[in-house]
């Protein structure tokens, strides 16, 4: 006999102490089934205000592992322990021989302030926060650097090099990236106010300026707005660079009528704005392990609950915890 998964889903949510929580990048089925929704961090502080015990998180590791480190009494499961992509590029060893990098070329450690992206794995956030160093977002990586910089330090930034670099032209600073030459010569973290690691979205790096140019050639007035994981040079040509909710908000201020192409993942894209939008790419820009969590699998996990059996949890040790959340502690003072 064939199962409905919307109905069993709804039945569980309503019998369970629990929480279904998913993000923009979801697929439709999945993202109308939960009862918050929205981008990595509103999603992991929204999960920490909520009174359910229980927390199901459609979305990849990262994010779950941020709920459990800003509310560990929580019990957090996903139906899909998916990696991001970007995240997975860096680890607690990788984040050590960045530090060593900059330390070789002459640079104390006392004078190298990380910051990491939330996208990042929860042992990376710990070794951030053990530094001194803070967690951003795309929406406040501008103010978090900004604020790092007031102590005269060299920062770190890991693991997106695009945002890094992105932001750094927006502040009007000199960036490089480790292990990438310019005009022939590797990066000299001693020349540069922001080093990066060179980690990168997949997805974001589909759109190319070429893409850009196309959109303008073929829709004269057209506006173009795009993630800042994207390249500079993506950024550069477009009218607007914001993190997911800026560019929901972004879309959604403009006249109707108003042609736009965005530049970010596709399930997004096509929930936004219906007539007049567009997908900055010629191939369809899906994040694949964002789209791995299916109906079936939430019916799962809830059903987990349910029979009293929950897989796919969440497990972060206390250590790593209380060092992420220091990391992230000190972005949130930051007003």
């Amino acid at each position: 006999m064939s199962i409905d998964y919307k109905a069993e889903i709804d039945r569980l949510k309503k019998e369970l102490d629990v929480t279904v929580v998913a993000h923009y990048y979801q697929r439709d089925e999945v993202f109308e089934m939960a009862d918050i929704t929205g981008d990595s961090l509103e999603l992991a502080r929204r999960c920490q205000a909520d009174t359910n015990p229980w927390v199901v998180f459609c979305g990849v590791g990262f994010m779950g592992q941020s709920v459990k480190v800003i509310a560990p009494e929580k019990r957090v499961l996903m139906p899909k322990i998916a990696c991001c992509a970007m995240a997975r590029m860096m680890d607690g060893s990788y984040f050590d021989e960045s530090v060593q990098y900059m330390v070789d070329r002459g640079i104390a450690k006392e004078n190298i302030l990380p910051i990491t992206y939330i996208n990042s794995d929860a042992s990376v956030k710990a070794k951030v926060g053990k530094m001194g160093g803070l967690v951003c977002t795309s929406s406040n990586a501008f103010k978090i650097i900004e604020k790092g910089l007031e102590s005269g330090k060299k920062i770190l930034f890991v693991p997106d090099r695009c945002l890094g670099q992105n932001f750094a032209i927006q502040m009007g600073l000199k960036s490089c990236v480790i292990g990438v030459e310019e005009e022939g010569k590797e990066c000299d973290p001693k020349e540069a106010d922001i080093i990066c690691f060179n980690g990168f979205c997949s997805v974001h790096q589909l759109f190319t300026v070429d893409d850009v140019e196309f959109y303008r050639n073929k829709y004269p007035g057209i506006k173009i707005a795009v993630h800042p994981e994207c390249d500079p040079s993506v950024v550069l040509a477009a009218d607007f660079s914001g993190s997911t909710s800026q560019l929901i908000k972004y879309v959604n201020d403009l006249d109707p009528e108003q042609k736009v192409a965005i530049g970010t993942e596709y399930n997004l894209v096509n929930r936004m704005r219906k007539g007049n939008t567009y997908v900055l790419s010629s191939t369809k820009p899906e994040c694949p392990t964002m789209n791995e969590t299916t109906l079936e699998d939430l019916y799962n996990t809830l059903k987990s609950i349910e029979d009293n059996k929950p897989i796919n949890e969440i497990v972060v040790d206390p250590d790593t915890i209380k060092y992420a959340n220091v990391a992230l502690e000190r972005m949130l003072a930051i007003k």
